[in-house]
């Protein structure tokens, strides 16, 4: 056996090897989650761990959707109330902020790229350098701009903090995509007679789709997944998410783990329709957005 064939099976188990790794590093908290979440309670302070549960069991999905369940000889009360509220904060919050950021991003980069304005590097690059600033920061800060604004445990307040957090990057990559577009096209719509706001509406965000598709969903995942911010500025459950109710399933003499996992695999099945549905145009709109 020749030394290149050896180096070529040798290079092929290391790509399989790290794959495997790549998928059990991925995939391995998200099935634990899923085994857990379906493991009675006196199971799941049993000495010996199983990677599947013996006898699986719904009744953590059903406290989470208002059915009450029995531990111990105690009834467990239902907590569809705190649930569903926090779900609906997390949809509306995540929907808000990606709007506002795709819309701002689609005419504020546009701006950069095609109109002339003393300092508009400098403005842009001011922008982008936000990304850098850690946000323990400007914690303290914000949250006194915010309360001397009557907007602490609002949409309103969480909505404005997640544009301001994600619009950099929206506004880096639709730049991008916009500089990549030759200009012929918008010089011919004008010679038609097509004003700026109307060839920017109808020729050019049609073809910045996937950029903009890009845009709008890395906003959306940001937001979804936030957990220090809401944590902060939704102390209650008017605007409370997900990601901040999940670890109040934590008491001070009992952790449920069931009910905390399936919480959490019920919390990441809207992300996981948006990539899967949307990936495609993910994958092109950064591609757009990384040539120029």
């Amino acid at each position: 056996m020749s030394a290149r064939t050896i180096n070529s099976r040798f290079l092929l188990a290391g790509k399989v090897v790290g794959v495997l790794a790549l998928l059990f590093w991925s995939v391995g908290p998200i099935y634990w989650a899923l085994a857990t979440s379906l493991t009675r309670p006196a199971d799941l302070v049993s000495k010996a761990p199983r990677f599947w549960p013996e006898h699986v069991t719904f009744e953590h999905y059903a406290r989470l959707f208002g059915a009450e369940s029995v531990s111990q000889g105690n009834t467990v009360q239902s907590v569809w109330p705190q649930f569903s509220a926090a779900l609906l904060n997390s949809i509306l919050t995540s929907l808000a902020a990606t709007v506002l950021t795709v819309a701002i991003a689609a005419f504020g980069a546009y701006a950069f790229v095609r109109l002339r304005f003393p300092g508009r590097n400098l403005v842009f690059v001011l922008v982008v350098a936000t990304m850098a600033i850690p946000a323990y920061t400007v914690m303290i800060p914000l949250y006194r701009l915010m309360i001397m604004m009557g907007l602490i445990d609002t949409y309103v307040g969480i909505t404005l903090i997640y544009v301001s957090a994600f619009l950099p990057l929206a506004l880096w990559l639709m730049r991008t995509v916009y500089q990549a577009m030759p200009l012929s096209l918008e010089e011919a719509a004008w010679l038609d007679g097509a004003g700026r706001i109307y060839t920017l509406l109808r020729i050019v965000m049609p073809l910045a789709a996937p950029g903009l598709i890009a845009a709008a969903i890395l906003t959306f995942l940001n937001a979804w997944g936030q957990f220090i911010v809401p944590l902060v500025f939704s102390p209650t459950l008017a605007t409370k998410p997900l990601t901040v109710l999940i670890p109040e399933f934590v008491t001070r003499n009992y952790v449920d783990y069931g009910l905390m996992n399936a919480a959490g695999i019920l919390a990441i099945v809207p992300p996981i329709i948006l990539v899967i549905f949307l990936n495609r145009y993910l994958v092109s709109g950064l591609m757009a957005g990384a040539q120029k």
